[in-house]
């Protein structure tokens, strides 16, 4: 897996570097004295820059996650303000696409128990995807509701799912969604600026919070990914013992 690991990455990382080294190679030599292919050679330089800083910042935050993976979050965390704020941050999407989000929170919602700049950070991965790949003009409905059990742990938990209308995704590729680099339409999730990493982290965070991670897709119709993470219930007092 580790080896796997560093040529998925290396693979990724080395396309937009020879992409670079090509176009400086050729604005010094056949492009050099042509200011409109070095205009046009810089756009696409800047762009693959930018595609490696993107990936180098994911395989980070995947690094950081998976140190802590061992160690539940304890603090309280107020869902609403998360969901508002993801979709202010993605506003300019938003606009570009004439797209909208809708946000459906229920009054009096209890907290979960988690890290809010990693829900924050996962929430915004799922809603960002949820926008690039839906039906331009469409809208995307992030919603939160209780849950009485939570999949596999059995605790009482707050359901929040991201719901796009769009082209779907073929049942066939829904179990291997988050695996690290992998991608239903490879070309077009780098064209879109997606690294391949986006749901791997998406599964480390909600391992990390105990939660459950439900990915469910109609072709022609749509994709809602759910996750579910516990209530909060407080920091427990130590026992005493004699």
């Amino acid at each position: 897996m580790r080896a796997d690991f560093v040529a998925n990455a290396s693979h990724e990382l080395r396309t937009p570097l020879s992409s670079v080294i090509g176009f400086i190679e050729t604005m010094n030599g056949p492009a050099k004295g042509d200011e409109a292919a070095q205009e046009r050679f810089l756009g696409i330089m800047e762009e693959e820059s930018r595609r490696m800083v993107r990936l180098i910042d994911d395989l980070l935050s995947l690094s950081r996650i998976e140190l802590d993976k061992h160690v539940q979050p304890k603090s309280s965390v107020q869902l609403e303000p998360i969901l508002k704020g993801v979709a202010a941050s993605l506003e300019p999407t938003v606009q570009k696409r004439h797209m909208a989000i809708n946000i459906l929170v229920p009054d009096s919602l209890e907290p979960v128990q988690g890290d809010a700049d990693q829900i924050h950070q996962m929430l915004q991965n799922l809603t960002s995807n949820a926008l690039k790949y839906a039906y331009e003009g469409s809208t995307v409905t992030l919603s939160a509701q209780p849950v009485e059990r939570i999949p596999e742990s059995g605790q009482r938990g707050i359901a929040i799912s991201i719901t796009d209308h769009g082209p779907g995704i073929p049942p066939e590729h829904l179990p291997r969604l988050t695996e690290r680099f992998y991608r239903v339409d490879a070309a077009r999730s780098r064209k879109l600026g997606g690294t391949g990493l986006g749901l791997a982290i998406v599964k480390h965070i909600v391992s990390r919070h105990r939660g459950h991670l439900d990915i469910r897709s109609i072709l022609g119709k749509g994709t809602t990914v759910t996750i579910s993470l516990p209530i909060y219930q407080g920091l427990r007092e130590p026992e005493d013992h004699p």
